[in-house]
């Protein structure tokens, strides 16, 4: 089928109006992050007098030094420009999303295919994951502020990936001629995208416990960061969703190998990076699991899992020469 140069060209300007957007929400939420810590002690002090209130931890302390009297409805906190302005970063987060669905949905109607035949459009999908990924974080974990810190990979990984991994609309190879493409390909994005999320979330992780050992070296950003339990259990639920995901795509991918290359392994670049990643995570779960490994130990593990993803995303394809080089980059 002939290229829909039209979709093309309205998928590529999509893609670059994401990226402005997802660079506007950085800036936001940043600034929720500099300048909202204020907001955010005062609701937890709101939460906890709720708590006690209501007959949570110090109830029976509360009650002996009120006097058994009724605790005061406590007053609606006020919302400060910092907390207005997260909010507009984050309705500009599911704005990008929606925009950058868009993208990947006209390359494909563009190419009459998954959009994901070559690194520019699997870059493209995997921090789309990403952000989605992180929209459900932020809706059951109070962590909107963080989001700049999830943004700035993404941001930095759309430009490469919009610059230098740039591919124009075309059929795939051969070799992608499957409807394993649909198979594999997309699980190994959905893997690959969420654990973007717990690699951030357990590098914030070292910081907070870096502050919570050491108060006066991180004064100024250590305390605006949550409790490190918290992000101890995004890394952990984010990673145990993507890695049977992961898993997956990894199995589909031996199975079309041997289908497409006659052998199920071969020590492709590509697959030995993904097979080193998918044993860092295993390692990060097990010792969860078993070892009771928490805290740094465990942070550490699934920051090395999170470096292994990104090169094999994106530089394996730049520095080595293998059966995975059909991606389109020269």
């Amino acid at each position: 089928m002939e290229i829909n140069e039209t979709f093309s060209q309205y998928s590529d300007l999509l893609y670059t109006t994401t990226v402005a957007i997802y660079v506007l929400a950085l800036l936001f939420t940043l600034f929720e992050q500099a300048f909202g810590a204020k907001g955010r002690l005062a609701a937890e002090r709101s939460r906890q007098r709720v708590l006690v209130g209501a007959g949570g931890p110090d109830s029976d302390s509360a009650a002996i030094e009120d006097g058994d009297a009724p605790a005061e409805p406590e007053a609606p906190r006020t919302i400060g420009r910092p907390e207005r302005i997260g909010r507009m970063g984050a309705a500009l987060l599911v704005l990008g999303a929606l925009l950058q669905l868009s993208a990947i949905v006209l390359r494909g109607l563009a190419v009459h295919r998954a959009p994901w035949g070559n690194m520019y459009e699997y870059g493209m999908a995997v921090t789309f994951i990403t952000v989605v990924a992180w929209l459900v974080v932020i809706k059951k974990f109070p962590v909107r502020h963080l989001t700049g810190f999830l943004l700035l990979p993404v941001v930095i990984l759309m430009f490469i990936n919009g610059t230098l991994l740039y591919t124009v609309a075309a059929p795939v190879v051969p070799a992608l001629q499957s409807y394993w493409l649909y198979i594999h390909v997309s699980a190994a994005i959905i893997g690959s995208g969420v654990f973007l999320v717990p690699g951030v979330a357990s590098v914030l992780y070292l910081f907070r416990t870096a502050h919570d050992r050491n108060p006066a070296k991180f004064a100024g950003f250590g305390p605006k960061l949550p409790a490190a339990d918290v992000l101890d259990r995004i890394a952990y639920r984010a990673t145990i969703v993507a890695f049977p995901i992961f898993t997956f795509g990894v199995l589909c991918g031996a199975v079309w190998a041997e289908a497409a290359w006659g052998r199920f392994w071969g020590w492709d670049p590509k697959e030995t990076v993904a097979f080193i990643a998918w044993v860092v995570y295993a390692a990060y779960l097990h010792s969860r699991a078993t070892a009771g490994w928490r805290g740094t130990r465990a942070a550490v593990i699934n920051i090395v899992g999170f470096s292994v993803t990104i090169f094999n995303l994106f530089f394996v394809n730049l520095v080595t020469v293998g059966l995975h080089s059909y991606a389109g980059v020269s």
